[in-house]
C-alpha cells in the first residue's frame, strides 16, 4: 500500500460514518458534499507507471505546481482581453494537466470554463476565476504537501 493511500484527502465528499454523528443524530458533511477530492494520488501513480518512473512523474507534478501562476495569469489576462482562442488554449492546458497529476476539482472547473469559453459567454467563464485562483491555490498546496515533499 502506497503511503499516498494512507493520507486522508481534507476534501473528501459525503457523510461521516455513524460514530462521527453529532450527539443529537445530525449527520456531519464534509466541506464539499459531492465534490472529487482535491488530489487523486492514483492519478499520479497512474503516471509514474505508465511513464515507468515514478520520479518523473513526481517532477511532473512539481513543475505543475510551479506552473500554476503561470497557467492561471495566462488563462485571466485572455478572458479580461476577451480572446476566445487564447482563453480557450489556456483552458485546455489548464484542465489535462490537471486531469494529469489528479486535480480533479480543478479540471472540472477547467471544463467548465471551456464549454463557457467554446459557447461565447466569456463573461461566465470571467466569473469563473476567483473559485478557479481558490480552487488552484488549494490543489497547489496539496500536491505540495501530499505528493511533492513526500518521500520514498
Amino acid at each position: 500500500m502506497s503511503l499516498l493511500a494512507a493520507c486522508p484527502d481534507e476534501g473528501n465528499a459525503g457523510p461521516l460514518p455513524a460514530a462521527d454523528a453529532t450527539a443529537g443524530g445530525a449527520e456531519l458533511l464534509a466541506p464539499y458534499p459531492d465534490a472529487a477530492p482535491l488530489v487523486d494520488p492514483a492519478a499520479l501513480q497512474d503516471l509514474g507507471e505508465q511513464l515507468n518512473s515514478p520520479a518523473v512523474a513526481k517532477g511532473f507534478a512539481r513543475d505543475y505546481a510551479q506552473m500554476w501562476d503561470q497557467r492561471y495569469q495566462s488563462l485571466a489576462g485572455a478572458l479580461d482581453r476577451r480572446d476566445p482562442a487564447a482563453a480557450l488554449d489556456a483552458a485546455l492546458s489548464l484542465k489535462t494537466s490537471s486531469s494529469m497529476v489528479g486535480g480533479l476539482r480543478l479540471a472540472k472547473l477547467a471544463a467548465e470554463l471551456e464549454a463557457a469559453i467554446r459557447g461565447g459567454d466569456l463573461g461566465h467563464a470571467a466569473s469563473l476565476l476567483d473559485e478557479l485562483a481558490a480552487r488552484g491555490s488549494e490543489t497547489m498546496n496539496e500536491l505540495q504537501f501530499s505528493y511533492i515533499l513526500w518521500e520514498r
